[in-house]
């Protein structure tokens, strides 16, 4: 579930005059569990979106939110974790951890115009944080930041690089107590290739967050019908890819066209650009022509080393499910190492 669904849901709940309660994981004792940022709301008739893991911790957690719709009041709750609810909310280690409840009236214009500025950052192609003031957790503050659009909803006084971290963080500013949290990176995932196993990742990518992109010299394989998840297809010619894209250091490349010879064309002029992440589908026979080719064509062996081949995790995949599977954790990790995660 992922914060643009979160953002709409409680836009439509607020419009329909109703109130409710954002319920986020904030904190834990010593390094900040990878549990924080997990969020769900809680309406009034007691049903929910979203999970902070799920188990005995979000059970009581929806049950005090029923008790904040009737209070009206905000605050957070440490929870003591026993070794079973460590697991739940996705920790690797025991201790405590925060969980905040925002009660958000349908009468907070503010909130509702941050749901729609949330709404449009997650569709931007930008770094943009989330970030709530919890100086008075009684009277919170939230905001959106962005490169591009700055501060909207909120105003941080003083240096804002703690806030802007590649991970959920609670810091002070000025004197102030804030949770900041990444709310969309940047970064489009290129898909050269509009075939089976692309048919079978850009789904499941674009359901983990990756903006998707696919690429083809065949109209039949690149276009919205085929691709619903993608944010754009492209139809152009293999030879000449930076007639229609510009390839960035924050995107991912991923090579499985119908043939040798594209791959090889697409390979040629990729490795010109700063990608971050440019992978190969193919044999281990095939990727060593394929390099051999590009060597000859001065390409040198630090250029080669730049793919991920055979692309994907090792998991023994054969069909083009499972494939798109190995490529999507392959995704997955190269982001998480990119964003500073390591466990």
């Amino acid at each position: 579930m992922g914060m643009k669904q979160l953002f709409e849901e409680m836009k439509q709940i607020l419009e329909q005059g109703d109130d409710l309660v954002l319920v986020t994981v904030i904190a834990g004792s010593g390094s900040t569990p990878r549990g924080a940022g997990a969020r769900m709301i809680v309406r009034k008739d007691g049903t929910t979106m979203g999970t902070i893991g799920g188990g005995a911790v979000e059970y009581q957690a929806g049950r005090m939110a029923l008790d904040v719709l009737k209070s009206k009041s905000s605050f957070s709750k440490g929870f003591k974790l026993v070794k079973g609810q460590v697991a739940d909310l996705g920790m690797i280690c025991g201790g405590d951890v925060v969980v905040y409840f925002q009660y958000v009236s349908p009468d907070n214009r503010d909130f509702l115009a941050i749901c729609e500025e949330g709404i449009q950052a997650c569709e931007r192609d930008e770094d943009s944080w989330i970030i709530t003031d919890i100086t008075d957790e009684t009277a919170w503050a939230v905001g959106i930041y962005s490169e591009s659009r700055g501060f909207a909803g909120i105003t941080v006084e003083g240096d804002i690089e703690p806030l802007t971290q590649a991970k959920a963080v609670q810091t002070s500013v000025s004197g102030r107590k804030y949770y900041s949290e990444p709310l969309q990176r940047a970064g489009t995932v290129y898909v050269f290739g509009g075939g089976h196993v692309a048919q079978e990742l850009v789904p499941v990518i674009a359901h983990v967050g990756f903006k998707c992109v696919v690429y083809d010299d065949r109209p039949e394989f690149a276009n919205s019908r085929l691709f619903p998840d993608a944010v754009n297809t492209i139809v152009g010619d293999f030879t000449s890819v930076f007639d229609k894209v510009t390839i960035r250091e924050q995107d991912y490349v991923v090579i499985m066209t119908r043939g040798h010879q594209c791959d090889y064309d697409v390979q040629k002029q990729v490795l010109k650009t700063p990608a971050h992440y440019i992978g190969v589908m193919g044999s281990r026979q095939k990727l060593m022509t394929l390099a051999g080719k590009l060597k000859a064509e001065g390409f040198t062996d630090q250029d080669i080393e730049r793919f991920y081949s055979p692309i994907g995790l090792a998991i023994l995949a054969e069909t083009p499910a499972e494939i798109a599977i190995s490529v999507a954790g392959e995704l997955i990790m190269v982001r998480a190492r990119r964003e500073g995660r390591t466990k």
